[in-house]
């Protein structure tokens, strides 16, 4: 199940774009000290190279290939140094879809769940946490939480659903969400192989909500959000209450921003541990070590070659953590576009590398 995702508005088509301005003019990236914990610094004093810096982004706000690009921010050593909204100064607070940015939160709530005991283990067959779900669906019992978490399932859940069976249900919205993914046959056995998909996060975000006794988003605040000063933020649930595993979280850049810098910070915030270093280490190393251009852990991507775990959303949403130069750099997009409108993650990856350039 996903949300139906609109076609940009017709000024592409009509080409419409090309005769008003891309973007706002570019006036400054000096971050705005808002009051939402973040930590504002300048790039000079956290070792950026600051008339570096303002040239990228200068150049981003003509760079008709990230068109679509909705915001750029920088965070060194914890502290975020440069910031600037191109479509929208309002884009500073105001909620976006982060779409399957959403994935790599309930990475980390997982590994919450796993540190208090509420899982067990990734080894753990579904069954043990939805018997009553699998009664039906006896083939599904034997689906890790692990094969899960690394899109493993062998569920043939496809999210683009066109023309198929999943399409004509999907648009006659199922009542239950959780049974209608288990409800899907299997195109491979539990393990055999990488299959992106959201129905696989949609059933650990079932499990989450009915091993803690309450919606998941509910008790992610609790745990995490409100730990680390997310504040503004919604993770919408489905029509029967249950939280949505493979997107579903609207928020700003500067919370992303938190999110990762917890994540980057082996599960610390301001000085406190809110996720177990080992569980970080575990969801990004290297699960999947297939013929794929990025590698993948549990949810989180990983760029082997830079050395750069990110977040990855549709449309161009991203967080990429840098640790070998104690860099995060948020970027996000018009969340609802298609096809080539979209910033995939090797057109955003160049950007980066320009603001690592710019470090010394």
């Amino acid at each position: 199940m996903r949300l139906v995702i609109p076609i940009l508005s017709a000024l592409i088509l009509t080409g419409c774009l090309k005769e008003d301005p891309l973007n706002m003019p570019y006036e400054s990236n000096h971050p705005a000290d808002i009051g939402d914990g973040l930590v504002i610094s300048t790039p000079a004093d956290e070792g950026i190279d600051p008339e570096q810096l303002t040239s990228i982004y200068r150049a981003l706000y003509k760079d008709e290939n990230l068109w679509s690009l909705r915001s750029l921010l920088v965070l060194r050593n914890n502290k975020l140094v440069a910031e600037s909204y191109l479509k929208d100064e309002n884009d500073i607070t105001t909620q976006h879809l982060i779409w399957s940015s959403t994935k790599q939160v309930l990475a980390i709530i997982t590994g919450i769940a796993l540190d208090q005991g509420i899982i067990t283990s990734v080894d753990d067959p579904i069954s043990k946490y939805l018997p009553e779900e699998l009664k039906d669906y006896p083939e599904k019992s034997g689906i890790t939480i692990e094969q899960l978490i690394t899109m493993h399932s062998g569920i043939d859940y496809d999210n683009d659903g066109v023309g198929g069976e999943t399409d004509k249900v999907l648009r006659q919205l199922p009542d239950n969400i959780t049974d209608f993914v288990l409800s899907r046959p299997m195109r491979t056995l539990p393990g055999t192989d990488f299959w992106y998909n959201d129905g696989d996060p949609q059933i650990v975000a079932s499990i989450i909500q009915r091993a803690v006794g309450k919606p998941a988003d509910e008790w992610a605040d609790e745990v995490f959000f409100s730990k680390i000063g997310v504040r503004n933020y919604n993770w919408v649930r489905y029509k029967d209450g249950t939280t949505l595993g493979g997107y579903g979280i609207e928020t700003t850049p500067r919370e992303l921003a938190k999110i990762a810098l917890c994540v980057a910070d082996s599960g610390r915030y301001n000085g406190r541990q809110i996720i177990s270093a080992d569980w970080i280490r575990e969801m990004t190393s290297v699960k999947v070590d297939a013929d794929m251009d990025y590698k993948f852990g549990y949810y989180w991507w990983f760029d082997a070659i830079r050395n750069i775990h990110f977040t990855w959303g549709h449309g161009g949403q991203f967080a990429f953590i840098i640790p070998d130069h104690q860099l995060v750099v948020v970027m996000t997009s018009i969340p609802n576009t298609q096809g080539d409108y979209q910033v995939q993650a090797d057109e955003a990856l160049p950007v980066v590398d320009q603001i690592i350039d710019a470090c010394y």
